[in-house]
């Protein structure tokens, strides 16, 4: 295993504007998140792949969008809630982070873990009265195809998509890696053909970045002869807004008879942040001032 490069999210599109490519290496973020989660190798994967994924969708250089994913299948994993920004920003949990059913072949395919169920995506964006939402059933399990299927159907993008996760033999993150390949609107279809056949000619990108590989390179794999515009960069990271503050406004929402009886008690509230399983602790003093908020 080479040295591990940062994190880089790397998009462009095709010189003949037919093809638009985002390139992801998210190695450190999902370790920080499973870390945080101290999640199984099956969820670690299943988790990892959705982190990804909604980074690669939501960074379509519109400036401000927020999304959020939700793959809630009927497997032991339960939900799995991901949201992501246009800066790079993600965030995200499983429901039952301790469940570890076995991994299948070399792809490590979590399909059993996740089960079936329905796939949705909503997109939001301050200039929008309304935010964009789909739904579609998952088909196959394993993030990414269920993450094309949403593409193709709800928003009409044929896409690749390719969401890989390298563990070690003790189940930690030795790589993490992604692309997402759209075809644009007029794409002829020998070079839709094309793109085809080098995605099917491409190991897995996490198997590319354990091998040294940066977003640079993958890219350049890719494309291979064909050329490409300018490159924009994003420095993804995993990011949570939690904050003690926020805590503290969320102990209004109690009532006023349960935080009495906690200023009462001496009792220590206790809030775990779902999306990064940071724990917040307020004392008597500060739950007695969110009641006098309130």
């Amino acid at each position: 295993m080479s040295p591990q490069l940062e994190d880089e999210l790397i998009r462009t599109l095709s010189s003949d504007g037919a093809v638009s490519i985002r390139v992801l290496t998210s190695t450190n973020l999902v370790r920080d998140a499973v870390n945080r989660h101290e999640t199984s190798p099956t969820a670690t994967v299943a988790l990892g792949r959705a982190l990804s994924g909604g980074l690669l969708l939501a960074t379509e250089a519109k400036l401000g969008e927020r999304l959020q994913i939700q793959v809630g299948g009927d497997g032991p994993l339960g939900r799995i809630l991901v949201t992501a920004d246009s800066e790079g920003q993600v965030r995200g949990y499983v429901a039952h982070p301790q469940i570890d059913t076995p991994l299948v072949g070399p792809e490590l395919g979590v399909r059993d873990a996740v089960g079936f169920g329905t796939l949705s995506v909503e997109r939001m964006h301050p200039d929008w009265k309304h935010p964009y939402s789909g739904i579609v059933p998952i088909v196959a399990g394993e993030i990414a195809q269920d993450l094309a299927l949403y593409l193709l159907e709800s928003e009409q993008k044929p896409s690749a998509v390719a969401l890989g996760i390298y563990l070690g033999t003790g189940g930690e993150v030795e790589a993490a890696a992604g692309y997402l390949i759209q075809a644009l609107p007029g794409a002829p279809d020998s070079v839709l053909a094309d793109f085809e056949a080098r995605v099917a000619a491409t190991p897995n990108p996490s198997e590319l970045v354990r091998a040294g590989a940066s977003a640079d390179e993958l890219l350049e794999r890719l494309f291979g002869d064909l050329g490409h515009g300018a490159i924009e960069r994003v420095a993804p990271r995993f990011h949570c807004p939690c904050s003690p503050e926020r805590v503290r406004q969320a102990a209004t929402l109690l009532g006023r008879d349960e935080l009495r009886e906690m200023v009462e008690t001496g009792e220590m509230l206790e809030v775990r942040c779902a999306f990064c399983a940071e724990v917040y602790r307020m004392s008597p003093d500060l739950v007695a001032s969110a009641q006098l908020d309130s």
